[in-house]
């Protein structure tokens, strides 16, 4: 997939999406998450608090993130599902201050101060919402 038209579909403000981890157990967890950006083709940074997706990245590094946009029926949706490797997380810096700012301004003091880290993901491959049946 083009990843140009990837970060323009990623960054959208109305699209939904959602973050997939596991724990070095095997243990999952799925969680919908606003603040993820795509900064550059293979690079994703979010902002988290203290929750089961920051535990389970520091025993596992490797997540998913889904992005969807959905149409009249689901062979209508567009979207795209990208498989990310946790590269750093920053507990203070700019980029972790800027993520509180903006979540500040969005959702107010209290959202914002839940903020514990800026993660930086590199991106390993992506692949489209819907795939081809041999192609999942």
């Amino acid at each position: 997939m083009d990843r140009k038209h990837v970060m323009k579909m990623f960054n959208k403000k109305t699209r939904i999406g959602a973050l997939a981890t596991a724990n070095k157990k095997g243990d999952v967890n799925a969680a919908v998450f606003g603040s993820p950006r795509m900064i550059d083709e293979d690079t994703v940074i979010m902002a988290v608090g203290d929750n089961r997706s920051f535990q389970y990245l520091q025993e596992n590094p490797k997540a998913s993130f889904i992005v969807i946009e959905p149409g009249e029926s689901p062979t209508d949706w567009k979207g795209v599902r990208l498989y990310l490797e946790l590269d750093a997380f920053e507990r203070y810096g700019e980029l972790l201050d800027s993520f509180r700012e903006n979540i500040r301004k969005v959702a107010g003091n209290r959202s914002a101060n839940a903020i514990v880290a800026a993660i930086r993901f590199k991106v390993t491959d992506v692949r489209p919402l819907i795939a081809p049946p041999d192609a999942t």
